[in-house]
């Protein structure tokens, strides 16, 4: 049941996919000054080391963000700032915001850190423009190690109790949290971001289980699903699942894809299992802007992480 570590899956393509789609969501959330109520279901340990010996197990850094890491530091080189450079950096927006975010956990070069959801959500929360709107965040982690390490990065930031960390199910522990308080003004906001290991069969039908009564209790919050996509029956039906609740509760939804393709077939001589090829995030009530956000970063990240035949992105909304 713990045999899942994210550590050594940190900083690989599906984090990229997942995290900058929800900084782009948080982005446009947070242009309004209501508070938010932001929960992490499988927060993991919250921060990775990128040098560690986890992440140097399977690499799956190397063929993510260390790629991006060198894309990053070409566009954002002064000295090698070309017109085209700065056209994809100005488009990309959502791309280059998430990079820049893990920028600012790194100093100096290769990058060390990878900041996980949790980081990243608390460092979008304490911008100096939005510091004073107190959002909360709540965070849930049921593997022993990782939640210990999870508590422990939390506790460095001194946040008190604008940050909560707890060793629970994050599926039963979402329930008690919706509706989300309201504000003074009587407004109810909040962004939810659901991302299983998938390990266990059983994690896809807790996923729509949890999606379906959480737009029962509070069907106007932001909804963020990642999901692998691999050859198997249920990763294949899920996405088609939440678009029937989405529909259901008569809400919008946004679902985006990205594959890295398949490596020559000299490359996968190994004893270790196949890598993860592709990933999707399906977002029920999306910001407006998240669409066309993803729109632009996606064939950037695609083009930066693609590692053979099949690669490729999609945004499909309804």
């Amino acid at each position: 049941m713990f045999s899942y570590r994210h550590a050594f899956h940190a900083g690989n393509h599906a984090d990229a996919l997942k995290h900058l789609t929800l900084l782009a969501a948080l982005r446009h959330l947070m242009r309004k000054s209501a508070p938010l109520t932001l929960i992490d279901t499988h927060a993991g340990a919250g921060l990775y080391e990128l040098d560690g010996a986890a992440a140097r197990t399977a690499g799956e850094a190397e063929h993510g963000i260390a790629r991006l890491e060198a894309l990053y530091r070409t566009h954002f080189s002064p000295s090698n700032a070309t017109g085209e450079q700065t056209a994809i950096k100005t488009e990309a927006v959502a791309l280059w915001d998430y990079l820049a975010r893990v920028a600012s956990f790194n100093a100096g070069e290769p990058w060390r850190i990878y900041p996980g959801s949790p980081f990243l959500i608390y460092a979008a929360m304490n911008e100096p423009d939005r510091a004073a709107v107190r959002d909360r965040l709540k965070l849930f982690e049921l593997h022993p190690t990782d939640s210990q390490a999870l508590q422990a990065h939390v506790a460095q930031l001194r946040a008190g109790r604008q940050i909560s960390a707890a060793r629970q199910d994050g599926f039963e522990g979402l329930k008690a949290l919706l509706p989300p308080p309201p504000d003074a003004t009587g407004s109810r906001r909040a962004l939810v971001l659901i991302d299983p290991s998938y390990e266990i069969k059983s994690d896809y039908a807790k996923v729509a289980d949890a999606v379906e009564d959480s737009l029962r209790r509070f069907a106007t919050g932001v909804y963020l699903i990642w999901h692998p996509i691999i050859g198997r029956a249920q990763a294949h039906d899920l996405p088609r699942r939440l678009r029937t609740l989405a529909r259901q509760a008569e809400r919008p939804w946004l679902h985006a894809t990205l594959s890295v393709g398949s490596p020559p077939s000299t490359a996968l001589q190994t004893t270790q299992p196949p890598p993860l090829r592709a990933s999707g995030m399906f977002v029920i009530n999306p910001p407006h802007t998240l669409a066309p956000a993803l729109q632009t970063a996606l064939p950037v990240l695609q083009q930066a992480l693609a590692r053979g035949p099949q690669a490729g992105w999609e945004v499909e909304t309804g």
